[in-house]
């Protein structure tokens, strides 16, 4: 935790300058930053400004802490991940890093490779996917949550959905088996889209292909999704 990741209902004055933090917030506080009354800590405001808080009072059961909000968050990355849903394992890790990396929009897809099963996980309810992205706020010091769409059907979405949302952008779909090495250090927004382990089928290569994405690849080695993400990324942005 980088940050203090703060809510509305955590303020106990009217001015919103003090708040008071229990659970997993105050459990980290007394276990990893070892908190004493006087000392200070990066804080944010979801959806808002960030700063500094300042501990005033402890309790065992919790914190108080003066806080000031002065500065924005880390501005968003330009890229609108597009995501096969993966084992739930790796989902909660690729959110995460998708968070931490600055991503605003993603949305999670059927593909032929994806397990039926992983459509009944508890971590596709919305408070299981909101407490991964809270943690990848938090290691980033960040504050703006990103948005996330399920789409259950792989053809209605790329045919209906996708030529509006890759308009103005240039669209990747990553896929192992492409010759095509990934760009390096791209201008301007992009939609990325991932695939499950394994890569999407060729037939859905080519929907995407038909719809103007380009198929790259990251070279021989197939990677798990939670570190395809931050390896693409780190290639096509600057």
């Amino acid at each position: 935790m980088n940050c203090i990741l703060l809510f509305d209902e955590d303020f106990v004055d009217s001015e919103k300058k003090v708040v008071r933090l229990s659970g997993r917030r105050k459990a980290h506080i007394d276990s990893v930053f070892r908190a004493e009354p006087g000392k200070e800590y990066r804080v944010g405001l979801l959806n808002g400004m960030m700063g500094c808080g300042k501990i005033t009072g402890m309790t065992n059961e919790t914190v108080e802490m003066s806080v000031s909000l002065s500065s924005p968050p880390p501005p968003p990355s330009p890229v609108i991940l597009i995501l096969a849903l993966c084992r739930p394992k790796s989902l909660k890790k690729s959110i995460e890093a998708a968070t931490s990396l600055g991503i605003k929009k993603i949305y999670i897809i059927e593909s032929w490779r994806v397990e039926k099963s992983f459509w009944s996980s508890p971590l596709l309810e919305q408070d299981q996917l909101t407490e991964h992205i809270h943690l990848g706020l938090e290691q980033a010091k960040d504050t703006l949550l990103p948005v996330i769409e399920i789409r259950k059907r792989f053809r209605p979405f790329l045919e209906d959905e996708i030529p509006e949302i890759i308009k103005g952008t240039r669209a990747l779909v990553a896929h192992p088996y492409e010759c095509t090495t990934c760009p390096f250090q791209l201008d301007g927004p992009i939609t990325l889209s991932i695939g499950p382990e394994g890569g999407f089928i060729p037939f859905e290569i080519e929907l995407f292909k038909k719809q103007g994405f380009e198929a790259i690849s990251l070279g021989e080695r197939i990677l798990r999704v939670e570190y395809a993400i931050p390896a693409l990324l780190g290639r096509i942005l600057r």
